[in-house]
């Protein structure tokens, strides 16, 4: 079986000085591609120096995170434009997140039109991250549908109706993580009713761990407790999940 990691940290501080071993446990437990999330220009460079070191299993998107968009969000995306040509497969991670603050709502809203256009215009997917903002999200989104947009819903934890709703407006396919396996989580319910061929993989490392590592550092070699996951809630073999969710990470992608 091969699965693929749409959606990764692997420069992130906690791994530091164990990227390349924890890469490697990845890659013998069958995870043989791992996108990386942008975040900002303060973890970029570590980012593609990783990339650059794992070439054919890492693989660099390029974006700036709803968190890291405050006033001076435009000096960051001229600053981000400089890396385009580096190899990415997407903009992201990209999206709103107003959990801790409303302080630069309207800045994360210019930000990701921005993005959403710049993604459009190099004909690459987005990866959005969505968190306490869904209606802003959605006016952004269905306003954006001339753009004809391809990409992921990344941590999905909303509704098949939302995702559904988000549907009409381009391709999207929903990111599923650790979270489907802590209990009593919604979205293990609300996958049953999202197509299989719509859903990727993915774990968010270092964070969210699925059960029974909950709470610890995250890795990648954990993609196929999830896949074991999605299998049993789909009704379906594990090799159909890796095989399904595989093809489209590489149909998304373009890997």
């Amino acid at each position: 079986m091969e699965f693929i990691d749409t959606h990764s940290h692997n420069s992130d501080p906690a791994f530091k000085g164990e990227e390349d071993e924890v890469i490697q446990r990845a890659v013998e437990a069958g995870v043989s591609v791992l996108i990386q999330a942008d975040i900002d220009s303060s973890e970029r460079e570590a980012m593609f120096e990783l990339v650059g070191r794992h070439p054919g299993v890492l693989y660099p998107m390029l974006g700036l995170y709803p968190c890291s968009v405050d006033s001076g969000w435009r000096d960051e995306i001229d600053s981000m434009l400089k890396w385009k040509d580096r190899g990415i497969v997407a903009i992201g991670e990209i999206g709103l997140d107003y959990h801790e603050t409303k302080e630069f709502a309207e800045e994360q809203k210019e930000a990701l039109r921005t993005q959403l256009e710049l993604a459009s215009e190099l004909d690459l997917p987005v990866s959005i991250h969505l968190r306490d903002a869904t209606e802003d999200f959605l006016r952004i989104i269905e306003d954006s549908k001339v753009l004809h947009l391809r990409g992921i819903l990344h941590a999905f934890s909303s509704s098949h109706e939302f995702y559904e709703r988000v549907a009409r407006t381009g391709d999207w396919y929903v990111g599923i993580g650790g979270v489907v396996t802590f209990k009593n989580a919604s979205i293990a319910e609300e996958i049953k009713h999202i197509p299989l061929d719509r859903i990727v993989l993915e774990t968010d490392s270092p964070c969210l761990s699925p059960t029974p590592f909950r709470g610890t550092r995250n890795e990648n070699s954990r993609i196929p407790i999830i896949a074991a996951k999605v299998a049993a809630q789909k009704e379906v073999s594990i090799e159909e999940v890796a095989s399904v969710t595989t093809a489209s990470a590489r149909r998304i992608f373009g890997i």
